[in-house]
């Protein structure tokens, strides 16, 4: 029997009953045709998850009971890695922000940089935020994990890397001329990986992210494209200091 896994921002407590979100509801109801009764996991991005079972079944509305608190794996990468994203165009930022996070990434900041196509007022900024957050939650209902990666409101790189504290860890910024490889990294516990978007990262771009004190990594010979890139360089990481 398959048992889906439904994050939920909401508080969880053995013994409570709660009303899912209604296109929560609806999934399980109208695509996985699910019956009263049936057995699904809960988690909020806390670090714990929940048994539950559904115990009200509507058209569009669906209740849940939260029978107990579950002794979950641990699933967290040892490697601390924020992912600093230069903000690509549709769906390939959708791509990288759940690749990403399956792959086990703490924290994604979406980054405006000099060759960033995509134009970001305000509101237009929130809903993207709101999506890539369900991209997010999406992505970790998939892969099993119980935290969900932070992410930041988009900002522009000069104002990011000059505001970045001593607890940032190792600084790596993709690019092609760079001068270390994964594989001649010494041994870290946290990083941030800074990825350009489709046009890759200026030289004004390097330049700044030089006076921050960042390295520059090579991933080969090969220039990849920017929904590529990141994804590599994170897998490589993984493999090399984390847990793949």
């Amino acid at each position: 029997m398959r048992i889906p896994r439904v994050c939920v921002f909401a508080d969880l407590a053995a013994g409570t009953e709660m009303l899912l979100p209604t296109q929560v509801g609806e999934h399980l109801a109208r695509v996985l045709r699910l019956e009263r009764g049936h057995p699904i996991v809960l988690f909020n991005g806390d670090g714990h998850e929940f048994r539950g079972e559904i115990s009200q079944l509507g058209k569009r509305a669906v209740s849940v009971r939260v029978l107990e608190m579950l002794d979950s794996a641990n699933r967290e990468s040892p490697l601390q890695l924020t992912l600093a994203q230069g903000v690509a165009r549709g769906e390939k930022m959708d791509l990288i922000v759940q690749k990403a996070t399956e792959l086990g990434v703490s924290r994604i900041i979406p980054l405006i940089t000099e060759r960033t196509e995509v134009k970001l007022d305000a509101e237009r900024a929130g809903r993207r935020l709101a999506h890539w957050q369900a991209v997010i939650a999406a992505a970790c209902e998939q892969s099993g994990r119980v935290r969900l990666p932070t992410l930041a409101a988009p900002q522009r790189l000069a104002t990011w890397a000059s505001a970045l504290g001593e607890e940032s860890g190792l600084r790596l910024a993709l690019d092609p001329a760079g001068e270390v490889s994964p594989r001649a990294l010494p041994a870290f516990a946290s990083a941030v990986l800074v990825v350009g978007p489709e046009g890759g990262l200026s030289d004004q771009d390097l330049n700044i992210l030089d006076q921050a004190d960042f390295r520059g990594l090579r991933l080969g010979p090969r220039i990849l494209r920017t929904e590529t890139a990141g994804l590599a360089a994170i897998t490589a990481l993984q493999a090399i200091h984390g847990d793949l």
